[in-house]
């Protein structure tokens, strides 16, 4: 822990994109002294904490600057916090533990890590051993050399089930990399390495934290984005957290993900286009029946026309009302956390 710091105030200014700063400048936001944080989301990982954070130092032991390692507790109802605890005391480690008050989902658990970070870089990876920590030096040697803002994993050797897990994750990968051009073959995989202040002008809420190539690629340029083949081991502990529904909730999300990537920051205007679109029809319609009704004298009352009118009049005021909220909503100050802090744990200096 720095000198002067409060354990429990992890949350910085959020970094709005209004301008481009240098990427040394924001590399400098940061924060001085640490060069990388590992970031691991985990929720009921109580037999796997321990072995993780025993491979991640044994993997980082050679990496020559100084590194801090966050493990973010997603509500985890066994002993997952207990034993995580205990590797406080691990000699030469940096390590903060931050549980929060309920499951908020493992997007939230990322963006309280990333909120938390200190180092230059980060790289993310999940908890239940499946990622190899070996691989993150290999990733971030590739990333400095090659000037990038995220280096993806690619598990293009997986080790998990054909058809709960396999097919569907292939399918949704390709369904992901069409509509959002971010060519990335395996979105899902947890082991990625970013530079943290272009990660943090963004929000990774809801499913979202599936998507971060997208949503790094908003603000960001693609030529930036690459991926690389990493290791990847069968789960060793528990069950896994995901299964065929996902596959749904993976469409939906994507839906709010191109939404995002396209008009985030001017979100009246998709719902005014509709809006005006369907006012625009209504005003037709309304014409014709006012001709109808006036020039040649026949009874409109009875016609589904009408009524068709009406409705598309009533949804193109709703359309832009709410794209007028969408654009409140969108300013600075109009997002929220999207998790609560309940402690931080980390070894007293």
């Amino acid at each position: 822990m720095q000198p002067g710091a409060s354990p429990d105030v992890i949350v910085p200014e959020q970094i709005e994109v209004l301008h481009s700063p240098s990427l040394q400048r924001l590399d400098e936001e940061t924060g001085p002294g640490t060069d990388l944080t590992v970031l691991v989301p985990v929720r009921n990982e109580e037999e796997s904490v321990a072995p993780l954070v025993e491979q991640i130092c044994d993997a980082l032991k050679d990496y020559g600057k100084p590194w801090e390692l966050i493990l973010v507790d997603d509500g985890s109802t066994d002993a997952t916090v207990a034993n995580a605890r205990r590797e406080l005391s691990r000699k030469g480690l940096n390590l903060r533990i931050i549980e929060l008050q309920r499951n908020f989902g493992q997007a939230a658990a990322l963006q309280a890590g990333i909120d938390a970070a200190r180092g230059r870089l980060l790289a993310t990876l999940d908890g239940d051993l499946q990622n190899d920590p070996r691989d993150i030096p290999t990733m971030i040697a590739a990333l400095e050399e090659n000037q990038l803002d995220l280096l993806c994993g690619w598990r293009k050797e997986r080790q998990d089930g054909l058809m709960l897990r396999l097919i569907p994750s292939w399918a949704a990968n390709a369904l992901i990399r069409k509509v959002t051009g971010v060519r990335v073959h395996d979105y899902g995989c947890g082991l990625k390495v970013y530079r943290t202040a272009i990660l943090r002008q963004v929000r990774i809420m809801g499913g979202m934290h599936r998507f971060t190539p997208a949503l790094v690629a908003s603000v960001a340029p693609t030529s930036r984005i690459d991926e690389m083949v990493v290791s990847h081991h069968a789960r060793r502990f528990g069950q896994s957290k995901y299964g065929i529904s996902r596959t749904f909730r993976v469409m939906l999300d994507l839906l709010s993900v191109v939404f995002f990537m396209s008009f985030r920051y001017r979100p009246g205007h998709f719902f005014g286009v509709i809006g005006l679109t369907f006012g625009a029809v209504s005003a037709a319609l309304f014409a014709y029946l006012f001709v109808v009704k006036f020039a040649l004298g026949e009874d409109i009352g009875s016609r589904p026309m009408l009524t068709v009118a009406v409705m598309l009049f009533v949804a193109s005021v709703q359309m832009i009302s709410t794209g007028i909220i969408a654009e409140i909503l969108a300013r600075p100050g109009g997002e929220s956390r999207g998790y609560f802090v309940r402690n931080v744990f980390e070894r007293d200096q």
